[in-house]
Order: structure tokens, then sequence, then C-alpha cells
């Protein structure tokens, strides 16, 4: 397995371009890539495999519409760390695969999750874990009825 580099890489007008394409179908074949962009294919190779490598570009992902699993139950939980365990909460928190997507912010919440279940039992058991995770101190959930 490759090293990532601990330097940041820099975006250009093309990387920005070629992320765009890519988030629109991230199977578009190198080839398809270069043509739209108007450069070579080596050059579209050389800098995915820079922006890989730097760490800019985690992967490659499938992308399923919110409304196409029907029985799954999605939620936003809010919350709260009590004083500097947020790094120490994320890592307990990132072990729990039904936690989809985590964010940082500011103001009264401290970490924002995005839950996807299959039933109420294990919304109900998720929630449990979260709460009993050390430095949580309060959290907030909202189901998600529908997308508009």
């Amino acid at each position: 397995m490759k090293q990532r580099s601990s330097a940041k890489h820099i975006f250009d007008d093309h990387d920005r371009l070629l992320i765009s394409l890519l988030r629109k179908d991230g199977r578009a074949p190198v080839s398809k890539l270069a043509e739209i962009m108007g450069v070579s294919r080596g050059t579209v190779q050389t800098r995915l495999d820079r922006l890989l490598e730097s760490g800019a570009l985690l992967g490659f992902t499938a992308r399923v519409r919110d409304d196409y699993e029907s029985d799954q139950i999605r939620a936003i939980m809010m919350i709260e760390v009590m004083g500097k365990n947020t790094s120490q909460v994320i890592r307990r928190m990132r072990g729990l695969p039904e936690l989809t997507m985590m964010h940082t912010t500011s103001g009264k919440w401290d970490l924002i999750a995005e839950i996807t279940v299959a039933s109420l039992q294990d919304f109900d058991r998720v929630l449990r874990e979260v709460r009993l995770i050390d430095g949580v101190m309060n959290s907030e959930t909202s189901i998600l009825l529908s997308s508009v």
C-alpha cells in the first residue's frame, strides 16, 4: 500500500474540472475524461494518480439515490461533546457502520452524524451506542421523513 504524501495538494483548474467530472460519473473512462477536458489520457492519469497519492481524492464510490431504498430509516443526530474529547468521540463513532457521514460544526452542536438503519430496533441501538461513548454529553436526533 502506498503511503500518502503529507503535503496538501493545491488544486488548479484542471484538478477542479477532473473532480467535477468524477463526481458526476466516478466510472468514466480516463479516455473520456481526457476528451472532455481537452488533454491527453496520460495527463488525466497522472493527475488522478497525484490526487489519490496526496490524499486529496480518497477514492471512487457508487452513489445511490436517498429514496431508492424506502425500507431504510435515515436520521440526523446532533452531538455535544464534553471538553476536548472530539477526536476520541469521532474515532469511536467511525466504528459504527450505521453512521454514514459525520461532520464537525460550529454553534451549539459539535458533531452531526447521518444515520442509516433498517429498523427502529437498529435505530434505537445506534442512538444508545453513540450516547454511551465517553465524551458525548448531549444529543438530539431527527428522523428524515422525506426529501423535498
